[in-house]
């Protein structure tokens, strides 16, 4: 008999799942078939797949859900907003992170320095550094509305730090964002971070249009 588990611990599994890459935009998520996979009763399961839809990471085709997928305007929209609070929270760090807060910052960049070559990893560690700085914001408001800019980046079936070249790129840009911070330069953190997020964007447009051109080959 399947466990029953709390709705936020279906709805967890089944965006991580969404965020791994297990399902992808345009897979067809069923019921039936999460609750056998995640050992969880299909209640739960139902009220998580409801709640994911709610928030427009899921949608309906026909009778069915599938997981999202963001057209060009979409992702533009969402790279803008999160440009625009990932600078606002790098500033509030520059004004309010602790002593311990920045050197937390600071070795996570030195030790990413061991995933350059593994993207994936990479890629995790990446979601932890923006994370730490969110927190070091010390601004519950502007962290409640970045983790929702962030759960909609789960959509985006690739991560921008596979393109060659990015993940030696992104930890500069890294370590230049802490040393900002650190400096308690709210301009400089906030306008390094935007610069940082404005990369990562013109690399996913960069690896959408090479996508793009090898399929209509």
């Amino acid at each position: 008999m399947n466990e029953t588990r709390p709705l936020s611990d279906a709805y967890t599994l089944i965006l991580e799942a969404i965020d791994l890459g297990t399902y992808k935009p345009g897979d067809r998520l069923v019921e039936s078939e999460l609750a056998e996979r995640f050992g969880v009763s299909r209640t739960p399961i139902r009220e998580a797949l409801q709640r994911l839809e709610t928030q427009a990471l899921l949608v309906r085709d026909g009778r069915s859900l599938i997981v999202a997928s963001l057209d060009h305007n979409q992702l533009a929209e969402l790279y803008c907003v999160r440009s625009e609070l990932e600078g606002l929270a790098a500033r509030l760090a520059a004004r309010h992170a602790t002593p311990e807060e920045v050197r937390l910052l600071r070795a996570m960049v030195e030790e990413d320095r061991a995933l350059v070559t593994d993207p994936p990893a990479l890629s995790r560690a990446n979601k932890r550094f923006h994370k730490q700085i969110h927190l070091a914001s010390h601004n519950r408001y502007l962290v409640q509305q970045l983790d929702l800019v962030h759960r909609s980046m789960v959509l985006l079936a690739t991560t921008s730090i596979s393109f060659e070249g990015r993940g030696a790129q992104t930890l500069a840009e890294h370590h230049a964002i802490v040393e900002a911070i650190a400096a308690g330069d709210g301009d400089a953190a906030y306008a390094a971070l935007k610069d940082h997020i404005s990369r990562a964007f013109e690399t996913r447009l960069r690896q959408d249009s090479m996508s793009e051109a090898r399929f209509s080959l």
